[in-house]
């Protein structure tokens, strides 16, 4: 063979491209651009744009090994890995790429003489199969390579028509197969045995591109090769499966030594599995949080809790009850941080993304796990029962399908997914705000790109610009000539209006023409990359394509933004400087009135580190540096140390901003021309936003003196009403909370006196040794004393009471059980169980003494009855 380790593949297909003419290119991130997919999927993507005409690629070939995850969306195989020899979540893909170069005539020869020449395999043990109607395609494997015809194959759609997604780039594709049985002599190829034949190599020719409305062709036919990294290296290195290569195989031997278990190879037992799902859940954990996803209950965040979950309910299935994934991190940093230097800069925030994750989650496996046990012992898992595990003990129910489909049992999802509905529609308060919509079929917009090329933007120098030109007017869903009323989208060829990026809102402001007519510009957006679009109402006159227009922002508006943008960029740096340099960026608004910044963070923040922050934050500002913002090439942002914030995307030249002597980060919003014009910063609010996830909100300048202002008014208001200083109002309330508690505590007092009379009174009143009663305006912590005081006075018996909470919105039970039943095995839990779940809620697990409720309280009635006949069964299986 001519290739024998995993760095030696890339490298050699790395080399054998660049070699003819393609330009290598870095892995991309695995959180992709294109929002028809969750996750970088294939090599492709990162090109969508090229391949679609969107976007003028820099280059006419290229050549990539890109990492992706399948694991949610249309690729979804989640589920598969660990139980067969082909599924994985993470992988690498070779791949080269033409776009509107070389196509088959190239494509298919160089695939050919790769395989057989670099790769070293045998071409008498290699079949290919292309679409049933490539003509051209067959010709070339069998007339340019020699391929003889009874090992080309012609296959339909369904394997030989590849697409991205739902929409977006597709084409024929022709694949290369391995024999691995040749010494059975001729077979039938791979369209009648998928197991002798294993393919590795997918030259997919692009030439469509799938919309909704139907396919229409590409504007150049282009090339995408993708080849299963480990796929091949299985092949190469001469191993029966993916999980042997000395790609995974290190990992899985780092599983059993955390969980103490051998390993015994393909397809094993429900141990090997178990063994293989934490060797390949770590490492695709390990890459999805390297590039900044965390896990939440959405979208990528909940594939990363789902993919973490899975693995740790693995490791609780061969016994390991210690942390796991942290050492399933550290495996997976040593093994491929050479090829991917990223994951060693992460090494820290990975493992501490992890280690919180498993920690709440074994709680949560343990409780969850007790539960569906005795479900599944009784039979399928109701839609109720479900329910109850997800939205009570947040027990995940692809964890209740995956473990119920393995005991060979059914889960009601159809009801599950009702009641799920039901909650969501309950709780939903106000629908959410739309985003900008294009106001014409994206066709028009692509047509006026075409034909002009990007807007320039002019606004980084001047807030009006003279002399510009109206190349394009879109009004009432196309393209016009001239509008005098309706609202219009109008395009120029130059513009100081900044349209919405990178968190920052559009420009405001006018347009004014040579004519004499004036538009005021309420928004500004891109209706495609590049294509500047300003919304706009034609306040006087009429407007006509070709117009010469003068262009005028808000500029008193555009300096707010510009303080508010600058200011992200201080906090984030004053943030990492207090957190750790693990917080990271998630998300951003910055408007005229106030800014908000998203970031990655595990824990609350303290309001002594809110403080240290907005104190360091205006440490910069009153130092009054300068800040430079200049475009470089991306390597050199990544040698100077840029940081780059979240969901941007950039080009091989970038754009950095230096916020004083401290703040590196590629950018390219508006910003001011020194610290000092920021003013002051004044942080607002800070909260969870999510899992892992914390957003602060400040305001800048004259904002944050009006805040400032706000507040000494309302602290003076409360001196007043305090009847003292502002001075003197911590030591003032500090004495009010003091003459509460004692209040309180004789309040206590009184109470528990009462309580102990109302007990005996209770106590005497058992029937068959159950008391059983209702109190209304009780709050549950009344509801437990009273229910101690009963049982206390009961010299056998249970005691069950129900009540609404003094403000009506939820409902309460309590049971205590006396110490002779509880030793005859009656539980408190028990009783109170059924009868908790009829208010819609849950309860503890003691046998002496539980107290429980939910927001059912039509139905505490009917939990008293449910609750007492339950005391009085169990009393009787005493005997």
């Amino acid at each position: 063979m001519g290739v024998a380790t995993a760095a030696e593949l890339r490298r050699a297909y790395i080399d054998f491209f660049a070699a003819r003419g393609h330009t290598i290119v870095p892995s991309a991130s695995l959180i992709p651009h294109d929002p028809t997919v969750l996750f970088t999927v294939a090599g492709m993507v990162p090109f969508k744009p090229y391949f679609t005409g969107d976007e003028t690629p820099p280059f006419k070939r290229a050549v990539s090994v890109q990492k992706c995850v399948r694991a949610g969306g249309k690729h979804n195989d989640l589920e598969e890995v660990g139980r067969t020899n082909r599924h994985l979540t993470f992988f690498e893909m070779l791949g080269n790429f033409s776009f509107g170069d070389y196509f088959k005539s190239e494509a298919i020869p160089w695939a050919w003489e790769l395989v057989t020449t670099v790769f070293g395999l045998d071409p008498e043990r290699l079949w290919v199969t292309v679409h049933e109607t490539d003509n051209e395609a067959e010709a070339i494997w069998r007339d340019v390579v020699g391929l003889p015809p009874e090992r080309i194959q012609r296959l339909g759609d369904e394997t030989n028509l590849w697409a991205m997604g739902d929409t977006g780039p597709c084409g024929y594709n022709s694949e290369i197969f391995l024999d691995l049985k040749p010494e059975l002599g001729p077979g039938g190829g791979p369209a009648v045995d998928e197991d002798r034949y294993v393919e590795f190599w997918n030259l997919v020719f692009m030439q469509f591109d799938q919309r909704v409305d139907g396919t229409v062709p590409l504007p150049a036919p282009s090339v995408d090769t993708g080849a299963g990294f480990e796929r091949c290296l299985a092949i190469l290195q001469g191993v029966d499966t993916i999980w042997d290569t000395d790609l995974i195989r290190p990992l899985i031997a780092a599983a059993e030594r955390v969980a103490a278990q051998a390993y015994g190879g393909f397809p094993g037992t429900a141990r090997d599995v178990s063994l293989r799902i934490l060797a390949e859940h770590g490492r695709a954990m390990t890459f999805l949080i390297a590039d900044d996803v965390v896990p939440s209950n959405e979208e990528r965040g909940y594939v990363l809790r789902r993919i973490i979950r899975r693995a740790v309910r693995h490791a609780y299935l061969l016994g390991v009850h210690d942390l796991v994934m942290p050492s399933m991190v550290d495996a997976t940093v040593e093994l491929m941080a050479d090829a991917y230097p990223e994951l060693r800069a992460a090494h820290d925030r990975i493992r501490t993304v992890v280690t919180r994750e498993e920690e709440r989650f074994r709680a949560t496996l343990e409780r969850g796990l007790a539960l569906l046990d005795d479900v599944l012992a009784r039979g399928d898992v109701s839609g109720d029962d479900a329910f109850y595990l997800h939205d009570t003990l947040g027990f995940p129910i692809d964890l209740t399908r995956e473990i119920a489909s393995e005991r060979g049992q059914h889960v009601d999802l159809e009801s599950f997914e009702a009641l799920m509905q039901r909650q969501r529609d309950q709780a939903r308060g106000a629908q959410k705000a739309e985003g900008v919509k294009l106001r014409a079929p994206v066709e028009v917009y692509r047509e006026l790109l075409d034909d002009h090329g990007p807007t320039e933007f002019t606004g980084r120098r001047e807030y009006e610009t003279t002399g510009a030109k109206v190349l394009g007017l879109v009004s009432g869903g196309e393209r016009v000539m001239r509008t005098t009323g309706e609202p219009v989208d109008v395009f120029l060829d130059r513009t100081p209006f900044y349209a919405e990026a990178g968190g920052q809102v559009g420009d405001t402001g006018t347009i004014e023409t040579e004519a004499g007519a004036t538009l005021r510009v309420t928004d500004t957006q891109y209706a495609l990359p590049g294509l500047v679009a300003h919304r706009a109402e034609v306040v006087s006159g009429e407007i006509v394509e070709g117009d010469g227009v003068t262009a005028r922002i808000d500029g008193e508006r555009r300096d707010a933004i510009r303080r508010n943008h600058t200011a992200t960029h201080v906090l984030h740096w004053a943030l990492r400087e207090v957190l750790g340099p693990h917080v990271k960026q998630a998300g951003s608004f910055v408007g005229p009135d106030r800014l908000r910044f998203d970031f990655s963070h595990h824990e609350a923040v303290t309001r002594e580190q809110l403080d240290q922050v907005e104190d360091l934050a205006n440490r910069e500002v009153i130092g009054d540096a300068p800040v430079r913002h200049y475009e470089t090439t991306r390597e050199h942002a990544q040698e100077l140390g840029a940081i780059a914030f979240f969901g941007e995307k950039y080009g091989d030249v970038v754009r950095v901003l230096e916020a004083g002597e401290h703040s590196i980060e590629l950018c390219g919003g508006t910003h001011v021309h020194a610290l000092g014009f920021i003013g002051p910063i004044k942080i607002v609010s800070e909260g969870s936003i999510g899992s892992n996830l914390r957003r602060i909100e400040a305001v800048t300048g004259t904002g944050a003196l009006e805040r400032i202002h706000e507040e000494e008014v309302e602290l003076r208001e409360v001196a007043s009403l305090l009847r003292s200083t502002p001075p003197e109002i911590p030591e003032r309330i500090r004495a009010l909370q003091a003459e509460l508690r004692d209040r309180n505590d004789e309040l206590k007092s009184l109470r528990s006196q009462v309580a102990a009379g109302e007990a005996v009174t209770l106590a005497a009143g058992a029937r068959d040794g159950v008391v059983a009663t209702h109190r209304d305006g009780a709050s549950a912590d009344e509801l437990s004393r009273l229910a101690q005081a009963v049982r206390d006075a009961l010299e056998s018996g249970v005691v069950v009471l129900t009540g609404a909470s003094p403000d009506g919105g939820k409902a309460g039970i309590a049971v205590g059980v006396t110490r002779d039943l509880v030793d005859r095995g009656v539980s408190a839990a028990e009783i109170a169980q059924p009868a908790a779940k009829v208010l819609g809620g849950g309860t503890a697990r003691r046998p002496d003494l539980v107290v429980g409720g939910g927001p059912n309280v039509g139905a505490v009635a009917e939990a008293l009855e449910v609750a007492a006949a339950k005391a009085r069964e169990a009393i009787a299986s005493t005997g």
